[in-house]
């Protein structure tokens, strides 16, 4: 069974892809150490740019391979905001009740029709310094003005999701992971890394 590495210490981020890896053979490991490695700065100006940068760096410390994630949420009526300071849209040390009220606020004049909105997720695949793959996953919604749901983090409670009728707050981890940007990339990353291992 092929191991790849994540670059994360989220054990949500874990848990989800170690379950979507199991069917296709490929094991999801946290990348060893990590918690004492100096961290990566996300300055990128994009989710790919990030994600190629973390991939990068942390494959450095492997001769395995290593992947990274940069995810966030673009608004169109804040033309694309957050973006990529979706995890520190309130400020840096900012939580994610104080970066759902920013969002709430700068969406208060906004009719909930004009609300639309997307999760994006950029998945970069690296080897040893190199970038071995990058894909891209979206999923498309609408923001509303009160939370619903206990599940997810960061702005789920809020992004309604027109096919299930549902908050990504109220769907299970097993039902989010299914339909969701982190959900769609890395079923991308895993298909790649599944056929270039059955070429061999």
């Amino acid at each position: 069974m092929r191991t790849i590495y994540l670059a994360s210490n989220n054990p949500g981020k874990l848990r989800e892809f170690k379950q979507a890896a199991m069917a296709m053979e490929i094991s999801v490991q946290l990348l060893p150490g990590i918690d004492s490695l100096p961290a990566c700065i996300e300055d990128g100006s994009t989710f790919e740019a990030n994600a190629r940068k973390k991939a990068l760096y942390y494959s450095g410390f492997t001769e395995g391979m290593v992947f990274a994630d940069d995810s966030g949420l673009c608004v169109d009526a804040l033309e694309g905001a957050p973006g990529v300071f979706s995890a520190r849209f309130a400020g840096p040390e900012a939580d994610d009740e104080a970066n759902n009220q920013k969002l709430l606020r700068d969406l208060a004049k906004v009719p909930p029709k004009k609300r639309s909105a997307r999760y994006i997720c950029v998945i970069a695949l690296a080897e040893r310094g190199q970038i071995l793959n990058v894909v891209e996953g979206r999923a498309d919604g609408l923001i509303q003005q009160e939370p619903c749901g206990t599940g997810g983090f960061g702005y789920d409670p809020y992004f309604f999701y027109p096919p299930l009728a549902q908050t990504f707050a109220q769907l299970s981890t097993e039902e989010k992971f299914t339909v969701s940007h982190r959900g769609e990339a890395f079923r991308k990353l895993l298909a790649s890394l599944w056929l270039e291992a059955h070429r061999k």
